[in-house]
């Protein structure tokens, strides 16, 4: 689509005019037809000015004026991206959150082994091992949520 001297109006943020980044424009000055006036101000706030000719409008491009931020989203899907943001840095807020969130009620002795030794090196790889019922399953079950 062809620039007409019409699109170049205050306020309008146009690329081409100075140097590779967008400038604002302030005042045009129709000359006749072909010819104008354009004054500008870059992203610095410097003013320029200079003579725009008809021939020159091809190497233009007007920015589409739009709203940086909009709150058109659907709403589910927002609560969805919250929720799984919530539940990513929960443990910052919740050391426990394993046991919290789990259905299980661990006794202190497979807490303190999950929470007290094993988290604190995790690096290391393991053999869990210990009486029969002492809840190695849980103790398991507790390291890998965590």
């Amino acid at each position: 689509m062809q620039l007409t001297f019409t699109d170049l109006t205050p306020g309008a943020r146009a690329h081409g005019l100075a140097g590779d980044g967008a400038v604002e424009i302030i005042l045009v000055e129709p000359h006749g037809e072909n010819v104008a006036t354009v004054t500008w101000r870059d992203s610095a706030g410097v003013l320029a000015s200079r003579l725009v000719y008809e021939e020159d409008l091809a190497g233009l491009k007007i920015e589409v004026a739009g709203r940086n931020w909009t709150f058109d989203a659907d709403a589910d899907e927002f609560l969805l991206a919250s929720e799984a943001r919530r539940l990513s840095m929960a443990h910052l807020f919740d050391p426990l959150l394993a046991v919290n969130a789990s259905a299980i009620d661990p006794l202190p002795h497979q807490i303190r082994a999950v929470y007290g030794e094993m988290l604190n090196r995790l690096p290391l790889r393991y053999l869990l091992a210990d009486d029969p019922g002492a809840g190695k399953t849980i103790m398991a079950g507790l390291l890998i949520k965590s």
